[in-house]
């Protein structure tokens, strides 16, 4: 098995129990029907219907590179890597 060499998905998680906080951040590169690369965000409570959004990019290495600076900023807020198996 040849692990990624740059992810095309991130999980994260922050739980914070002396604040009643249980959150989840997935970041993922997708590639729609025709081609074009785009970064999809879900968020949210775990537990709770999730908040989603969508942003075209124009190319795969950009789009490496939003996930990357994405997933860095939410790390320094205090998001933890989650496994990748199972959901939250």
């Amino acid at each position: 098995m040849q692990l990624a060499l740059f992810p095309e998905q991130i999980r994260l998680i922050r739980v914070r129990p002396e604040h009643n906080e249980k959150r989840y951040y997935q970041i993922e590169i997708v590639t729609d029907l025709f081609g074009a690369v785009g970064l999809a965000r879900t968020w949210g409570r775990i537990g709770r219907s999730a908040h989603s959004r969508f942003d075209p990019l124009p190319d795969l290495g950009t789009a490496i590179d939003a996930l990357r600076s994405l997933a860095r900023a939410k790390r320094r807020r205090g998001y933890q890597d989650y496994p990748s198996t199972g959901w939250f």
